[in-house]
């Protein structure tokens, strides 16, 4: 019994002598001054990965099983028996510069006085932008309640004196609550101890954690536990049909725009009339209602236009939305059949939202947080898919007898999928020839292997179906309505625009599908993102 004693004893000496939070529900640290806020410190060299932190954040949340704030990565190097096994528990690292603050469209994230970043549920629409923004992949959609819900340091717990539920839990004392001075941090001891290894370039959002890490051989390979894990992303199919009907929409409206300038400009060719109009309105019509499919809370959609400021899909939403807008103000107009002048001033502002918004669209997915999107190529892919828009048109206008207008328009819809295959090119290119030594070889390669081996079939058929119905039927038509011979170029032209549009969803399925985000290695039991 005094054996036993002695041994509580000298633990809790122990704890009282180094400071140790664990188990205790009384937290002993200074208050804030300015410039200054809380953040986790968490020690590598004492966790043994029991994942206790994790059970008693989710415990002290209600969170169901697959909703976790706190995640254990496992890692790995050495080879048997010379293995060294390493654990990094990590929630929230409660950012000095957010992504999840920046591009939330809501505004429903809020970086407080503390420094925690604060998510307030009740604004939330779940459209799930923060979990792809985040590069340590912290937010977590939660399915049953329709929003993301994120760690929060147990701030109510904080602000009473008590420790975060996932401090109390941790056995090993790995885990604790510090005061940290941010301009210090991030000017002298950020790129020392706010680094991991395989965790994200900590420039990114300059996160506050602060880390402990053993003694590790130079020149040894640390491997992610779960490396020989490697699944698709979410297909997100919402907006594979969204996004190419949106482009295709705006890519027929410059079409349009065009052919009234040069109209008017006294070329001898027709001018466009309301059902073109009403054409190219009709894929935005169809695929903006689409885009809520993906929002947990879709009732609150409208709300997505709150955060102008700094989110690319608040504005993506409202410039697409008045883009909508004007064209049905438009098809009015040419219903009342007024001067072609009036029209043409009515068509630029169109345009240019139109335009603005395809582009914003593309900012949405340029994000270092998951690096195959974040590429010159994704917002030039995007303006590509216009091409449809120009097809969508020449079918129109093969049906109604206008074979000149159909060669003036097949030129400029060519070129645009020539450039298509020649991005696919592109991406070919920087696969095959992608360095070892980039810092993102981990994320890109898989990338690669989801591209050329789990959907390597899609791809190829990606490729055949762009040739073919992106430039091979619609140079047919260029002959048949050269002679004259309208409807076998329209027939020609709609089964273009089928396959074309076919193919189109094939690569933005892609897109999704063959993403990889950075995020914590090893992350084994998380089912933080939708698979």
């Amino acid at each position: 019994m005094s054996e036993a004693k002695s041994a509580i004893d000298s633990f809790l000496n122990h704890k009282a002598e180094t400071g140790m939070q664990c188990g205790n529900y009384s937290i002993d640290i200074p208050e804030l001054k300015q410039g200054q806020q809380y953040r986790f410190h968490f020690d590598m060299t004492a966790c043994v990965g029991c994942h206790c932190c994790e059970v008693a954040c989710n415990e002290q949340n209600n969170n169901p099983a697959d909703v976790k704030w706190r995640r254990v990565g496992e890692m790995e190097t050495g080879e048997f028996p010379d293995v060294l096994q390493l654990f990094n528990s990590m929630s929230c690292n409660h950012c000095v510069d957010p992504e999840c603050l920046r591009g939330c469209p809501t505004n429903s994230y809020i970086k407080l006085d503390n420094g925690i970043v604060f998510h307030e549920d009740e604004t939330c629409i779940g459209c799930q932008y923060c979990t792809w923004n985040c590069p340590y992949e912290v937010p977590v959609f939660h399915k049953e309640r329709g929003i993301v819900t994120k760690c929060h340091m147990c701030v109510d717990k904080l602000e009473a004196g008590q420790t975060p539920a996932c401090v109390q839990a941790c056995p090993a004392g790995a885990i604790s609550i510090e005061v940290v001075d941010t301009e210090e941090w991030i000017k002298n001891d950020m790129a020392k101890e706010g680094v991991a290894p395989h965790l994200p370039d900590v420039s990114i959002t300059k996160p506050t954690t602060r880390y402990t890490l053993p003694d590790i051989p130079e020149g040894k390979d640390i491997r992610p536990a779960d490396e020989h894990i490697l699944k698709p992303a979410h297909s997100e199919l919402p907006l594979v049909f969204m996004t190419v009907l949106t482009q295709m929409s705006v890519g027929g409206f410059v079409a349009l725009f065009l052919g009234e300038l040069l109209h008017l400009f006294g070329l001898d060719l027709p001018a466009p009339n309301i059902w073109m109009v009403i054409a190219v309105l009709l894929p935005a019509a169809i695929g903006l209602p689409l885009s809520a499919l993906h929002l947990g809370r879709p009732g609150l959609a409208i709300t997505a236009m709150k955060n102008l400021k700094t989110s690319w899909l608040s504005r993506e939403a409202a410039a697409l939305g008045a883009y909508a807008g004007g064209v049905t103000v438009l098809a009015g107009l040419y219903a009342l059949g007024v001067p072609e002048w009036l029209k043409l001033l009515v068509e630029v502002p169109i345009v240019a939202l139109g335009v603005y918004g395809i582009y914003a669209q593309s900012m949405i997915y340029r994000i270092k947080a998951r690096p195959a999107w974040d590429r010159k190529s994704t917002t030039l892919r995007f303006f590509g898919s216009g091409y449809l828009g120009f097809l969508l048109v020449a079918v129109i206008l093969a049906m109604t007898g206008e074979a000149r207008s159909v060669l003036a328009l097949m030129a400029p819809m060519l070129m645009f999928g020539l450039y298509q295959m020649h991005l696919i090119y592109e991406e070919t290119v920087f696969y095959k020839y992608l360095d070892k030594e980039h810092p993102l070889y981990y994320q890109l390669s898989r990338t690669k292997k989801l591209l050329e081996e789990h959907f390597g079939h899609l791809k190829k058929a990606r490729l055949m179906s762009l040739a073919l119905f992106a430039i091979g039927l619609p140079m047919v038509s260029i002959v048949f309505a050269a002679a004259n011979m309208g409807g076998v170029a329209a027939f020609i032209l709609i089964l273009a625009l089928i396959g074309a549009m076919a193919s189109e969803l094939i690569g933005r399925y892609l897109f999704y599908v063959t993403v990889v985000p950075l995020g914590l290695a090893g992350n084994f039991f998380a089912g933080n993102q939708r698979g």
